[in-house]
């Protein structure tokens, strides 16, 4: 993999093991980015403290032994004890001359590729999605996009919420009173269930019935199956329409819902019971795993099964565990769910491991997630109060993006502006929700997500048409298509500044494969086209000798195709035109 910080953490390393014969494995030597030089390390601070000598001291030795050589350039020491680095303008230009020449940029695929189950979006049978479902939906496709191709074998499971007391109301509903008017949408369904769930929580004798529907539901119980069989299927198209219009990978080969599992519930049971980790606990038979408890101090019960006999959320992730580590080889598994679940996840995992289901060397990881929220900081809603629909939410982000660019590009031709301003408009909503650190919560601000400045979408994509622009006015083919990597040359400042943050895109890539964190590639994509408006707008491009005009153009080039593959991976497009 091209990756200048992996260069230069070998020779650190090197130097600090010549100067002090030993390197604690708990100091980083990884240098970062750095305002004041190409790099700058700051483990001269931490060695310090387990060498017993003044940062300074420390530092002065480790650049002693950092001579200028063909990957740096000078080696300084800076402040209380940090290292600058400069590299050699003739090595940064090798490295994008090998990123210009390879397909993948210079990112390598995983060395030991793994099965990864990835669970999201998630919605639940007969109801509209909403904006909750959001975040599930685009960071799961993101860490998708990115496992793939990193080179993994990636299994899409779409879990949905077919099973269980919600269903039970629904169904008791619709066989006590009838179909909904009409019965042919997923809106009139939400809207007959909202009824249904007013009907179970005002009514004994009919949250009992409902109760009992979902036990004869997970029996088998055939005139239940029929109606239910007839909501999956309105489900299923609804969710497909929204797929699409987002751009996410999920089809509906990838519905796994609750109800694939409920064949297996029962065996999870007994076998948690003949392994003495279930126990019966007020009629309910529960797992006590250890180191959790409420907040009265006593042991916290995962319910396996309730006191009616039907099945709880725990029994169907319990199977879900197993089914997917026995049945599709899963290595690691990732459950892109919001953070309230965090205990629930946490519980589900220790019963696996447990239990035996889960190795050692099984992954199970909670991608957690906070919420939108609107401008009073509170969960985002409707002003009556109610969910956003997805759906309406996305209508309104094309609709605001086509105002934008029917004052910004009236020159465009009207089936270009209105496929752009898909692009745009739900690029826009996207880019906000992954360019913020998955486990806060963020506000949902229109004017803020569709700026054509700052860290939004639509800057990213400006700079991505911009640079297409150039090229075309130059005669060059497409950005993919642009060669010339051995005639890159570095010499102005501001095409060093692009040419390190067009380095650190591998690394970047790479890393989101582990960390699952999506706002950091926002973050080196943004600092990538920031760079390049600052190269643009310093260092002429077409008007330039030849030399350092073909020079100029594979950088710009070499900028879109980085662009473009970091928008991909994020779901987003990159358009040639804007």
């Amino acid at each position: 993999m091209i990756d200048p910080l992996a260069d230069l953490s070998i020779l650190i390393r090197q130097a600090v093991t010549a100067a002090f014969g030993t390197v604690p494995e708990s100091v980083d030597l990884v240098p970062r980015r750095s305002e004041h030089a190409d790099y700058q390390l700051d483990a001269a601070l931490a060695l310090a403290r387990t060498l017993r000598r003044s940062p300074r001291e420390v530092a002065t030795a480790i650049v002693a032994h950092l001579p200028p050589g063909p990957i740096i350039e000078a080696a300084a020491v800076s402040g209380p004890g940090f290292i600058n680095l400069t590299c050699r303008a003739q090595y940064l230009a090798t490295q994008l001359g090998r990123m210009v020449s390879e397909q993948r940029l210079g990112i390598d695929r995983a060395a030991v590729p793994q099965t990864v189950v990835v669970d999201y979006s998630s919605p639940n049978l007969a109801k509209e999605m909403h904006v909750g479902h959001l975040r599930s939906t685009i960071i799961g496709d993101c860490l998708v996009r990115t496992l793939e191709f990193l080179g993994h074998s990636v299994i899409r499971q779409n879990h949905i919420g077919d099973w269980g007391t919600p269903f039970g109301m629904l169904l008791e509903q619709m066989l006590e009173e009838g179909s909904p008017h009409g019965g042919g949408s997923v809106r009139e369904l939400s809207t007959f269930y909202r009824a249904a769930r007013a009907h179970f929580d005002s009514d004994p004798g009919f949250a009992e019935r409902a109760r009992a529907r979902v036990v004869l539901l997970q029996r088998g119980d055939a005139q239940t199956l029929v109606l239910w069989q007839r909501l999956l299927e309105l489900t299923t198209a609804y969710i497909a329409t929204l797929y699409r219009r987002l751009h996410v990978r999920l089809t509906e080969q990838d519905i796994a819902g609750e109800s694939r599992y409920n064949p297996f519930l029962e065996s999870v049971v007994t076998e948690l019971e003949d392994k003495h980790l279930a126990q019966t606990s007020d009629g309910a038979i529960c797992v006590f795993p250890p180191g959790f408890s409420g907040r009265d101090g006593k042991p916290l019960p995962l319910i396996v099964r309730k006191q009616d006999g039907g099945f709880g959320y725990a029994a169907t992730d319990l199977a879900a565990i197993k089914y997917r580590i026995e049945k599709l080889g899963a290595r690691r598994i990732l459950y892109v769910v919001g953070i309230p679940q965090s205990q629930h996840f946490a519980m589900v995992f220790e019963t696996a491991r447990l239990a035996g289901w889960a190795s050692a060397d099984v992954r199970l990881e909670h991608v957690a997630f906070g919420s939108v929220l609107g401008q009073d900081g509170k969960v985002l809603k409707t002003r009556a109060g109610e969910a956003i629909s997805l759906l309406a939410l996305i209508d309104e982000a094309v609709m605001r993006a086509t105002g934008i660019l029917d004052q910004a590009s009236p020159e465009l031709a009207a089936t270009d502006r209105a496929r752009i301003a898909e692009m745009v408009g739900i690029g826009a909503v996207k880019y906000a929700d992954l360019g913020t650190d998955r486990s806060r919560d963020y506000v949902f601000q229109w004017d803020r997500m569709l700026a054509f400045d700052g860290n939004t979408a639509p800057y990213l994509m400006y700079a991505h048409a911009r640079i297409c622009s150039m090229l075309r006015k130059a005669g060059a083919p497409a950005p993919e298509m642009v060669r010339g990597g051995d005639a890159i040359r570095i010499e102005a400042p501001a095409e060093r500044a692009l040419a390190l943050e067009l380095l650190g895109f591998p690394a970047t890539v790479t890393a989101l494969g582990e960390s699952l964190q999506p706002h950091r590639l926002c973050q080196q994509l943004f600092q990538t086209a920031t760079a390049f408006t600052r190269f643009y707008d310093t260092c002429p491009v077409l008007a330039a000798e030849p030399a350092v005009r073909a020079s100029r153009l594979a950088l710009s080039a070499l900028t879109a195709r980085i662009l473009a593959c970091g928008l991909d991976l994020l779901g987003i497009g990159a358009p040639e035109l804007m």
